[in-house]
């Protein structure tokens, strides 16, 4: 595999730590697994508290929520203080809030700590793409982007496989607990990393005046540009449809087929896989299927994975479609992604923010909404649609995106 530093501005190359972007990495580890962890424990979690499963599921969206509305203040602070050291102070309060959830006495108390948790687990992923987008050029970044999100995704999978495990085995507190260990030991590393940056990989661009009315304005200017709002109002739909799908198949399992939590979160697992499989061959399929091709084929896989998934007579096809589930899944996002960290180059810290932002707000709505259908019509259903509105969506997007290529490459 190429090293990730060898793709960055001259300038930089030379004088980053070669653990700078691993550490980053492996940050978006411990952010995966507190995204995920909650899934394949919402049935362990309706049973305990005496809820049914729309309500448990509030757990996963009042994350999402926080985490959406955290990005307005993270993104402004990245760019005024240093993407870097923003990170690594996050990693330590990310330890306290996933602790604060172990320790939660009641499923209130629960809602209320997850929500915490997604406030300080907001600040990783989104400034780690920025301050990628900062030191590697634009034509090398999407392998880039894509290697440095193996952590995020083995977090994924992890989180899922964790909390099924020990919802059938031990405690659902007990993934809490390893979470919160995690963020203590990476966010110190993360912290003596940004003492050896150069400087100019550090504050790369210092925002001037009153916090509040530079806020609005950052956002603005992100939003007066239409091609970001194609981009943000696509992922914020992504988020909706894919989560709002995916963060019951574990539940799906359960309840259709009698596969153990433990099973069904790591049959859930294979979508990690499938992004790794896409992360360790970007490159080639950059190179291969081109930006569109890869929304236009990730599209398709997540929707005939979901089908599958839903209306398959036996348990054992979603070993194969969750694994293509994840594979078009990273199809699509990286390529929102490598459009996010160029559609405001001069803000990328608030660009890359507000990405975040509409994807995971997108999360919580159909996370919120999936539990309802979920209740009122089953799994099957769910799953059914949210393949249709993925194909929809894909569709529509590729649309926007051709335009936007034949308009740039005229201009």
């Amino acid at each position: 595999m190429i090293s990730p530093l060898s793709s960055l501005a001259p300038d930089l190359k030379e004088q980053l730590p070669a653990s700078a972007i691993l550490g980053l990495s492996v940050a978006s580890f411990g952010s995966g697994m507190s995204m995920r962890v909650a899934d394949s424990m919402l049935v362990k979690l309706a049973d305990t508290f005496a809820i049914n499963l729309a309500m448990a599921s509030l757990v996963i969206t009042v994350f999402g929520v926080a985490y959406g509305f955290m990005q307005f203040i993270f993104g402004p602070l990245g760019d005024r203080y240093g993407k870097y050291l923003v990170i690594g102070r996050a990693c330590l309060a990310c330890a306290c809030t996933a602790l604060l959830c172990a320790l939660a006495p009641d499923f209130y108390s629960l809602l209320f700590t997850r929500m915490f948790a997604g406030a300080t687990v907001a600040a990783i992923i989104p400034l780690s793409m920025a301050w990628i987008g900062d030191v590697v050029p634009y034509e090398q970044r999407q392998p880039v982007l894509a290697r440095f999100l193996i952590g995020q995704i083995l977090g994924l999978s992890s989180g899922a496989f964790l909390g099924g495990f020990c919802a059938d085995y031990l405690s659902w507190r007990v993934p809490f607990i390893l979470i919160a260990i995690s963020f203590a030991v990476i966010g110190f590393v993360l912290l003596r990393i940004n003492k050896k940056l150069p400087a100019s990989a550090r504050v790369l661009h210092i925002a001037q005046g009153k916090y509040l009315p530079r806020l609005v304005s950052e956002f603005s200017l992100v939003l007066k540009i239409s091609w970001a709002r194609v981009v943000l109002a696509t992922v914020m739909l992504e988020g909706a449809t894919v989560f709002g799908g995916m963060s019951f198949i574990a539940s799906h399992l359960h309840t259709h087929h009698g596969v153990s939590l433990s099973a069904a979160g790591a049959i859930v697992t294979l979508f990690g896989l499938g992004g790794l499989l896409f992360a360790l061959r970007s490159g080639i399929a950059v190179a291969y299927f081109g930006e569109s091709g890869l929304i236009r084929f990730g599209g398709l896989f997540m929707t005939l994975s979901l089908w599958s998934i839903a209306y398959a007579p036996v348990w054992w096809w979603s070993l194969p479609a969750s694994f293509c589930f994840g594979l078009g899944f990273y199809m699509m996002h990286n390529t929102l992604q490598i459009n996010a960290t160029q559609m405001a180059p001069e803000r990328r810290g608030t660009a890359v923010a507000a990405f975040a932002s509409s994807f995971f707000l997108g999360q919580s709505a159909g996370v919120a909404i999936g539990g309802l259908v979920f209740v009122l019509i089953g799994s099957d259903h769910l799953l059914g649609l949210a393949g249709l509105n993925i194909l929809l969506l894909s569709s529509v997007f590729l649309d926007f995106h051709q335009r936007h290529k034949t308009l740039m490459s005229s201009n």
